[in-house]
């Protein structure tokens, strides 16, 4: 299985997860010349920017790590840029679901899944 097929299969699964969680998703992979937004979706009323990292192991560090200042900021002109297109007027909150998940037979299953709300700040 490639990297990406892996990252895909953790973003698939976050989406179906946060919308057990009641999230209305509104953007999937919304994609700016600089900037690339895994999630858009409303939780209540705070539209949420979320960020999706998946991983093995945490051998090289928590998912969460991966979201360094540099790319906090690209996902956040991102946000501002799709607010400024959109019209949007309500709050707005930057998480990062991360993924756990193993590889066996070919077929990938979550071990665990985590939501840090507020994540980062704009």
């Amino acid at each position: 299985m490639t990297h990406k097929e892996f990252g895909d299969f953790g973003e698939k699964f976050a989406q179906k997860y946060l919308e057990k969680k009641k999230y209305k998703i509104i953007e999937t992979n919304y994609r700016i010349k600089s900037a690339e937004i895994d999630i858009i979706a409303y939780d209540k009323n705070t539209l949420c920017f979320i960020e999706v990292k998946s991983r093995s192991s945490d051998l090289f560090g928590l998912p969460c790590e991966a979201v360094d200042v540099k790319k906090q900021q690209k996902i956040i002109n991102g946000a501002m840029w799709y607010i400024a297109q959109n019209g949007i007027e309500s709050e707005i909150r930057f998480d990062v679901v991360e993924i756990f998940a193993t590889e066996k037979n070919d077929k990938l299953k979550v071990k665990k899944i985590n939501i840090i709300k507020n994540a980062f700040t704009n």
